[in-house]
């Protein structure tokens, strides 16, 4: 946890941010779904599994997965760059709590977008298998949210962040705001 909050207080310039965000970003970009497809199809095969090919079905539900999920993931990434001075990735922290939108419909749109983009994936292929990798995935992102992450922004946030936690839903957003939203501030994740 020390850790954590080192970053939090260390200052970057600007080019070391964005080449962080840029590494992690072709991280989850580009090389988490190539494992999925890769690991889906050897998992398809080696059990026997049959494709949920439904046609044109598995094109139109894969590119709303799609584009849902991007527009949620590149949503959290604006907002947290603009309204809290910092990223997604760990090592350059938010340096305000966010908690407007898309962060005041639930705490974890980042997880959100990025579990519904990767879910596109099983619907492009008609993958059993890839569907099960993500949602798996999804749990370990929440466990890690849930494990190190709170613990985290209770540290540096405080009371305010506590506020938070009790009155935003975790991932499953509320399609409402129960309050208007007041200052900038940010759950990094």
């Amino acid at each position: 946890m020390q850790k954590y909050l080192e970053w939090a207080r260390r200052e970057r310039p600007i080019w070391q941010a964005v080449s962080i965000l840029l590494v992690a970003g072709g991280l989850f970009v580009v090389a988490v779904p190539f494992v999925i497809v890769s690991l889906a199809g050897w998992l398809d095969q080696a059990w026997g599994l049959p494709r949920l090919a439904l046609g044109p079905v598995n094109a139109v539900v894969g590119f709303v997965l799609l584009l849902a999920g991007g527009f949620v993931a590149f949503w959290s990434v604006q907002a947290e760059a603009r309204l809290g001075g910092g990223t997604p990735v760990p090592m350059i922290p938010t340096r305000r709590l966010v908690v407007v939108p898309p962060y005041a419909y639930c705490r974890n749109p980042m997880v959100l977008g990025t579990v519904l983009a990767y879910l596109s994936i099983g619907a492009f292929l008609g993958s059993a298998s890839a569907v099960g990798i993500v949602l798996v995935l999804g749990m370990l992102l929440i466990a890690y949210v849930k494990l190190v992450e709170e613990k985290e922004l209770r540290l540096r946030f405080g009371p305010e962040y506590e506020e938070y936690l009790r009155t935003t839903p975790l991932l499953l957003p509320r399609l409402t705001l129960a309050r208007p939203p007041s200052q900038p501030r940010h759950p990094s994740g």
